[in-house]
């Protein structure tokens, strides 16, 4: 498979029409007809549902395009890392980003970086963990930052200075936010939005320990400002960790007893990294000495 066929293939999928992809990729509609076609025959599969004015993905059409778009993000990417001037570090480093206090620390690292190499570019993901270290693992981001419980025997890490603290996120008229901390029985009956990581679950239901029957959870949330509109509209408070950037009319209680988590800014173990992210993370472990 050539990825500028997989290109046209995207193109088609997006516009459900091959004579439109056609006028966009400035090729004839014949070409495209016979580069989709050969490429059916090369995966032994249909790809599209043809119809005289509209094709749709197959299964297998559906499959295909989400492995396009990794295959060719990776083909971008790999590209910009070797995008280079000569005695200047160029080229881009990928980084996924948890919703954490510890981005305050990561961003200060990137801006010292940014100064001394102002010719790198950077390419920010945001995700929970899960979603940032299936990107590691294909490939697609370079370092990590994510908070734990995770399983990080795969990775080399800095252990952030910093600690995260759970609480409630509830209106501004919630009884629960004239209160300066909330304890486990605050929280029974309470419509609950709960982070959808099992670890986290666990370790949010220890806290609740005799009151973990009486939670009612009504939603889960992998970022929290989608969460945060649901508690906006009170479907009920959001366990979330605290940030900087409180949404107005919203409030952020801690939980009593106290309950932090750390978090780590990761790579991969034995991999071979771009000059600009081998000389990112140089300078991170140097300031972090």
């Amino acid at each position: 498979m050539e990825i500028r066929v997989l290109s046209y293939f995207l193109m088609v999928a997006r516009e459900e029409n091959i004579t439109k992809a056609a006028q966009l990729l400035h090729i004839t509609q014949p070409t495209l007809s016979r580069q989709l076609m050969q490429l059916e025959e090369e995966l032994g599969v249909e790809l599209f549902n043809r119809s005289n004015h509209r094709i749709i993905l197959t299964e297998d059409g559906m499959l295909l395009k989400r492995r396009a778009q990794e295959m060719i993000s990776l083909a971008e990417k790999t590209k910009r890392e070797f995008m280079r001037e000569e005695n200047q570090l160029t080229g881009e480093i990928s980084i996924g980003c948890g919703e954490l206090g510890s981005v305050n620390w990561l961003s200060e690292r990137i801006a010292s970086f940014h100064e001394a190499y102002p010719q790198v570019r950077y390419e920010l993901y945001s995700g929970n963990v899960d979603n940032i270290k299936d990107r590691m693992e294909r490939g697609l981001l370079d370092i990590g930052l994510f908070s734990e419980p995770a399983d990080i025997s795969k990775y080399e890490f800095i252990r952030m200075p910093v600690k995260e603290t759970w609480g409630i996120l509830v209106r501004g008229d919630s009884p629960l936010a004239e209160k300066e901390t909330v304890r486990p029985e605050d929280l029974a009956g309470v419509p609950l939005l709960m982070a959808k990581r099992e670890l986290v679950q666990n370790e949010l239901i220890n806290w609740f320990g005799d009151y973990s029957e009486q939670m009612e959870t009504v939603m889960t949330y992998n970022l929290i400002y989608n969460a945060a509109m649901m508690v906006k509209q009170g479907i009920g408070a959001a366990i979330c960790l605290e940030l900087e950037n409180c949404i107005e009319n919203l409030c952020f209680v801690p939980l009593s007893p106290g309950l932090e988590l750390g978090s780590v800014l990761a790579w991969k173990k034995n991999q071979v990294f771009s000059p600009a992210a081998s000389a990112f993370i140089r300078h991170v472990k140097n300031r972090n000495a």
